[in-house]
C-alpha cells in the first residue's frame, strides 16, 4: 500500500509540511510506503485552459506535474496539506488541482483522503476551515474518499516556520488522520 503526501506551501520545512511528516507516521510504522510531493521543489505551471487535453487525453504541459499523475496512479490515498493563504490555498497547490483535470478519468477516483491546513491566527479563524473545504472539495471532485481526523481535517494555527513543533496535541491530531485512513484499509 502507498500514500501519497502533498505538501502545499511554497515554504520548505514549513508548519504544513511538519504536520503532513506527522501525518505519514502512522503509515511507515503500519508497513506503508510514503511518497512526499513537495510542492515548495517542484515546478508546476498553471493550467492555460487550452482544453488540449481533452482531444490527446494529457496535458501538453511539460513540467513536474506528470511526476504527480504518476504518483496518483500508483497511491491508494492521500493526505494534503496547506498553509492558508487570504483564506484560500497557495498557488502552487491551485495550480495541481487545476492541473489534475487533464486526467479524465481520475485516477484518484475511490481512493481515501485527509486534509491538513495552517493558518496564522490564533483564534483559529485564519482560514483553516476555508483550505479544509477546498481540499476536501477537490477530493470529492476527483471522486474520492474524504476521512476525518479527530474532527474534520487537521487545523493548527501556527506563524513562523517551524512553530509548530511547540504544539504536540496538533502533531497527534495529524497523526490520527494518518491512522484514520488506515482504518478505512482494514
Amino acid at each position: 500500500m502507498t500514500v501519497l503526501g502533498i505538501s502545499g506551501t511554497p515554504r520548505k520545512d514549513g508548519n504544513s509540511e511538519i504536520l503532513l511528516n506527522a501525518a505519514l507516521e502512522p503509515f511507515v510504522e503500519a508497513g506503508w510506503n510514503a511518497t512526499k510531493i513537495l510542492l515548495s521543489e517542484a515546478n508546476i505551471g498553471m493550467c492555460t485552459g487550452c482544453d488540449t487535453c481533452r482531444q490527446l487525453k494529457q496535458c501538453v504541459i511539460n513540467d513536474d506535474m506528470n511526476k504527480v499523475y504518476d504518483a496518483f496512479g500508483r497511491c491508494d490515498a492521500v493526505i494534503i496539506s496547506s498553509p492558508a493563504y487570504y483564506r484560500n490555498v497557495p498557488a502552487q497547490l491551485k495550480a495541481l488541482m487545476d492541473r489534475t483535470y487533464a486526467a479524465k478519468h481520475s485516477p484518484l477516483a475511490g481512493k481515501l483522503g485527509g486534509a491538513i491546513a495552517v493558518g496564522r491566527s490564533s483564534s483559529g479563524d485564519g482560514g483553516q476551515s476555508v483550505v479544509l473545504n477546498i481540499i476536501y472539495s477537490y477530493f470529492l471532485s476527483c471522486g474520492m474518499l474524504c476521512v476525518p481526523g479527530e474532527l474534520n481535517g487537521v487545523t493548527a494555527s501556527a506563524d513562523m516556520p517551524g512553530d509548530i513543533v511547540q504544539n504536540p496535541k496538533k502533531l497527534e491530531q495529524a497523526r490520527v488522520l494518518g491512522r484514520n485512513i488506515i482504518k478505512g484499509y482494514r
